[in-house]
């Protein structure tokens, strides 16, 4: 999962892009409103993290100007805690969230959890697919209740694609959600990453969509 954090402070940014990355995520930085839009505009997120005041364009102004423009990425605004006027007008900007500063990392990153789950479909932070379970709070995977020992790469490829259940997924678009902007992108190694994670799970779980990319099938009673 691809988060992008749009804060001017630094030292706020770099905790939440810290905290990020321990949990899994990959993340990219602004730390103006013009370089924030830009990339959300333009790169696939998962979920943004969004100030409300930032130099160059404010933040209310850079969610207005995504959702005109039908960008639909979840976005969690960041706002003063005596601004009660700034979460009104964050929310009717297309806000899907926010949290009043100063707040916990660890209550940011249960919000983020939520807008991606709420995003794909799921109502719990426990995602399961026949003997897989998902859990998207420890950012743990198990088979038939045995932990999987994944890398980072594994895991989040495993949960782009059960977080997509159903959903043929593309190479390309897998390489877009668990790499970070600056990364040296190569398509060909989710196929590396695929048969790593087959062989651990040790199920057949994730079909080749021959042309297309690859899928894991939902089953009726998925959640």
């Amino acid at each position: 999962m691809r988060i992008l954090v749009v804060e001017d402070d630094l030292n706020l940014n770099r905790q939440l892009t810290e905290t990020l990355k321990e949990a899994g995520y990959v993340v990219d930085q602004a730390f103006d409103g013009e370089e924030g839009h830009f990339l959300g505009d333009t790169e696939p997120y998962d979920a943004i993290i969004l100030d409300i005041g930032l130099p160059e364009m404010d933040g209310i102004t850079a969610l207005e100007k995504w959702r005109s423009a039908g960008r639909t990425t979840p976005v969690l605004i960041l706002t003063a805690r005596d601004r009660w006027s700034d979460k009104v007008a964050g929310i009717d900007a297309g806000a899907d969230d926010y949290v009043a500063k100063p707040f916990h990392v660890e209550e940011v990153l249960a919000r983020i959890r939520a807008l991606i789950r709420r995003a794909a479909g799921h109502a719990s932070s426990e995602i399961t697919c026949g003997p897989v379970r998902l859990d998207t709070k420890s950012s743990k995977a198990m088979v038939n209740g045995k932990a999987l020992k994944l890398t980072s790469h594994e895991y989040r490829l495993l949960s782009y694609l059960m977080h997509h259940m159903g959903e043929v997924v593309s190479r390309t678009e897998l390489v877009e959600h668990l790499y970070d902007q600056d990364f040296d992108r190569d398509s060909n190694t989710i196929e590396v990453f695929i048969g790593r994670l087959r062989k651990k799970m040790g199920v057949d779980l994730i079909e080749t969509v021959r042309g297309l990319g690859y899928r894991i099938q939902a089953p009726t009673n998925a959640n």
